[in-house]
């Protein structure tokens, strides 16, 4: 059986926050666009951040990288806390949804939510699974579905068809106990980059996105997205 496909979400802060509140979360918390990662664009981003969402090119480069740091991660097991949410991504084009979910699943304490909120109620009922469970129910999950095929049709740019390759790809950045967490469906587990405070997180996930960047120099399709108090 083929893998579900959705069609993709453009990195649109608006299209997020409405994605998010349509699935009832309350908008006392905004996704805006991080414009650049000097110390002065920064410094211009609403705080306090709760998590920071990075789209980049999936390039030939970078794949041997992801590679290479699943093979040395392997052998040298990271500490993970047990209180990370992380869902795989089983579905093709849902990165993005993916994404949210990790930025919201890992920040119940900073958010707030309508009492029938479906996104908070598919993060309950799936607290206690693993994360290739999670994934096979989200695939099942018609409210969050529905509300993504919605979305994916709300940007700017006209939405690419269900089987366009999209070689672009959403992950996520939290930081959970004071460790800086990079969460990618597509990778095996949670990427654990070190100590980070609330009051970091914002320049150490950049520093993270630099590294991206850095990796791939001719590349310009970066877009880096906060989620930050309003």
């Amino acid at each position: 059986m083929d893998s579900p496909r959705w069609l993709p979400l453009e990195s649109n802060p608006e299209v997020m926050t409405k994605f998010v509140n349509c699935l009832g979360m309350r908008p006392t918390w905004q996704f805006g666009d991080v414009y650049g990662l000097d110390p002065e664009l920064l410094g211009m981003v609403p705080r306090p951040v709760c998590a920071v969402l990075l789209l980049f090119p999936v390039t030939d480069k970078y794949e041997a990288f992801k590679q290479e740091e699943e093979e040395k991660l392997k052998g040298q097991r990271q500490e993970v806390s047990p209180d990370v949410y992380f869902i795989k991504q089983t579905i093709g084009n849902a990165c993005g949804t993916i994404g949210l979910i990790h930025a919201v699943a890992n920040n119940l304490a900073h958010l707030e939510f309508d009492s029938d909120s479906p996104l908070k109620k598919f993060i309950e009922q799936t607290s206690k699974m693993t994360a290739e469970e999670r994934a096979a129910f989200l695939e099942k999950d018609e409210s969050i579905r529905v509300t993504h095929e919605s979305s994916a049709q709300e940007g700017q740019t006209e939405a690419p068809s269900l089987d366009e390759k999209v070689n672009l790809h959403f992950i996520a950045f939290v930081n959970v106990g004071g460790q800086l967490y990079e969460l990618d469906g597509r990778k095996p587990f949670p990427i654990v980059h070190g100590k980070t405070s609330e009051d970091r997180f914002l320049e150490d996930a950049a520093e993270v996105c630099k590294v991206f960047m850095a990796r791939d120099p001719q590349e310009l399709r970066f877009t880096i997205i906060a989620l930050s108090k309003d």
